[in-house]
């Protein structure tokens, strides 16, 4: 095993090769916050590794990282991020949403802090606002949750016949877009059906609740919860014979019928490039809270034939991409 696959591998647990790393080459040593799990957060690790090379740092070379897995338990990121702020890392970039950041944000206001969620930082009083973000803080915003009625609009399209659509969100996620949904549900005439899932155990005794109370559609909030587990959602939405509709195309990739959203490697790819910056001496409240410039919609053909549904012309004209 190469030396770099093992010092990634470690995680938190185990990370002080990583610091006998920095100490003998002398190189910066940056703190990443994840609110998940290895498992889940792998593609944005790799995505954000990227960001960080195309400004110089390569990790276990110019750079050294040390990682921190909350593993959903947001109990654990406050001793997480204080223990990062103990060992003087030079930045710290939070990953899994709204509980890392504000986390951070909460223990340090001296350290560089670089966010990655998918709601207002203003609103969270990360940032004094998005152009200025003033005090030790930036980052990217991917505003997925308000893209939710967005999704219910193209998922009615597709089945304007389902008067009943689900909604499965993590209620342990400030951010969740619950509001967003219900409103969207009033405007389109919908009767919205909130399910809530705070645990992966849950996931099959939900899509039993919202068959069982009539659902014909499904609508699936942006939470690392479900990004985590986009076969077994993906699969579940097919046994039921539900269309469902994601805000990550991973989930399509995996046999979803469709998605809408930001490219989340593009976010964390950019989250490497401003811990880079600011590695190299630019400030927080310099650089603008960034976002996203181009929003993916993705269609699986080879779903929608499983579950018997012709895609209109006018969803397919406006897909970015389809699955065959």
């Amino acid at each position: 095993m190469r030396r770099r696959e093992f010092i990634s591998g470690l995680g938190g647990a185990a990370a002080w090769p990583v610091v006998a790393l920095a100490q003998q080459t002398a190189v910066p040593v940056v703190g990443v916050l994840h609110a998940r799990s290895s498992n889940v957060g792998r593609a944005q690790i790799e995505a954000f590794r990227k960001g960080l090379a195309e400004t110089g740092f390569v990790e276990g070379r110019t750079v050294a990282i040390e990682y921190r897995w909350a593993e959903d338990r947001f109990d654990r990121l406050p001793a997480m991020v204080a223990d990062l702020v103990r060992r003087q890392v030079a930045v710290i970039v939070t990953m899994g949403g709204i509980p890392a950041a504000t986390a951070a944000k909460a223990a340090t206001q001296t350290v560089p802090i670089v966010f990655t969620i998918g709601a207002d930082p203003v609103e969270y009083g990360l940032v004094a606002s998005l152009a200025r973000p003033g005090g030790n803080a930036t980052g990217l915003t991917a505003i997925t949750q308000d893209l939710m009625a967005k999704r219910m609009e193209l998922l009615h399209q597709l089945v304007p016949a389902a008067t009943s659509i689900a909604c499965l969100f993590n209620p342990t996620n400030p951010s969740s877009g619950t509001e967003e949904v219900r409103d969207a549900g009033r405007i389109l005439g919908l009767r919205v059906l909130m399910i809530g899932v705070a645990r992966q155990s849950d996931i099959e005794p939900a899509f039993a609740e919202m068959v069982q109370q009539g659902a014909g559609a499904l609508a699936m909030s942006a939470d690392f919860l479900f990004l985590g587990n986009v076969d077994q959602v993906a699969m579940l939405a097919a046994r039921h014979g539900l269309p469902a509709i994601f805000a990550h195309r991973e989930a399509v990739m995996a046999g979803g019928l469709m998605s809408y959203g930001p490219s989340s490697s593009v976010n964390y790819r950019g989250a490497g490039i401003y811990a880079g910056r600011i590695l190299k001496g630019e400030k927080p409240a310099d650089l603008p809270v960034q976002q996203p410039v181009k929003f993916e919609f993705v269609i699986n053909l080879k779903t929608a034939k499983t579950l018997g549904l012709e895609i209109p012309p006018n969803l397919l004209a406006l897909a970015d991409e389809v699955i065959e």
